[in-house]
């Protein structure tokens, strides 16, 4: 039996914060509508760079039963699903249904599950999976402790566990710029706009794997660029995209939109080239053993 709990199971957990319209992280709230396009272009083609590595360290292979947790519109989910292979499966749990409903969606013949859940509290028998996967997913755990013990406890023994986070705030403008800019005019609310970057610390991501009682720990930067096109074009995606950043921006009164528009371009300003901008993107990879 796969799962303790039926597939569609939502969380309170998956709720915008009081006080706030957005929820917490890269997903929307579930009676939202998810648009994967314009996902991928706020961070899916520069996050999507990083899935190979992290798949490699996950030790994902032809037949494996594989859980792809904070899975999104199943960014990792579909290039494991073509690793594992007709013999095997992957399971794309988020605790977004409005991310999972996009999921489906996409990748209709995939071999995946989708599961809504919340990703401290699995529905899953201790050691059901060959490996699991966390593309940008754990530093939006209330607890990303809890969340690491879950993955070591459904993982097989022996079989191994990898995340990838965005470092810290200073080597990701990509985003830094607009969440520091958003709680320049949203103060309360500085904390969650900066979540992004929490476990931007590699000591502290080796320190947390280690607590939770994975062996063999590795914690490794990897560094990309993304090719943002214009500033014009690049704000675009900033307003239309899913995501606690671009959900709170569209909360704003005008003014307050126009202000963090002009800090945002005031900073990109030093990544651009012949009207183009290039910015640098560091994640953090991170795998340990079960």
């Amino acid at each position: 039996m796969l799962l303790g709990h039926s597939e569609g199971v939502a969380d309170d957990a998956s709720q915008p914060p009081a006080g706030v319209g957005w929820a917490r992280g890269l997903h929307a709230p579930d009676a939202s509508t998810v648009d994967p396009a314009a996902y991928f272009e706020y961070i899916g083609r520069w996050s999507s760079l990083f899935v190979p590595a992290l798949l490699r360290l996950g030790a994902v292979s032809l037949g494996d039963l594989v859980l792809d947790v904070a899975s999104g519109p199943g960014e990792a989910a579909e290039p494991a699903a073509d690793m594992v292979g007709m013999p095997g499966r992957v399971v794309g749990l988020d605790i977004s249904t409005a991310m999972l409903r996009a999921a489906r969606a996409r990748l209709p013949g995939a071999s995946c599950t989708w599961v809504a859940a919340d990703a401290q509290r699995m529905p899953f028998a201790d050691g059901r999976f060959d490996a699991v996967v966390c593309q940008l997913g754990l530093m939006f755990l209330p607890d990303p402790g809890a969340g690491l013990s879950e993955f070591r406890r459904v993982l097989r023994p022996g079989r191994r566990a990898a995340v990838c986070v965005i470092g810290t705030a200073e080597r990701a403008p990509l985003w830094s710029y607009l969440a520091a800019a958003l709680s320049h005019v949203l103060p309360a609310e500085r904390e969650t706009l900066h979540l992004s970057f929490a476990l931007g610390d590699p000591h502290r991501l080796e320190d947390l794997f280690t607590s939770a009682g994975f062996s063999d720990v590795g914690v490794r930067p990897q560094q990309a660029h993304a090719d943002l096109g214009t500033f014009e074009h690049y704000w675009h995606v900033v307003e239309t995209a899913s995501g606690s950043m671009p959900h709170a921006y569209r909360t704003l009164a005008a003014a307050e939109r126009d202000h963090v528009r002009d800090e945002v371009r005031r900073k990109m300003a030093a990544h651009e080239v012949d009207g183009l901008l290039r910015v640098p993107v560091e994640m953090l990879l991170a795998d340990g053993r079960a």
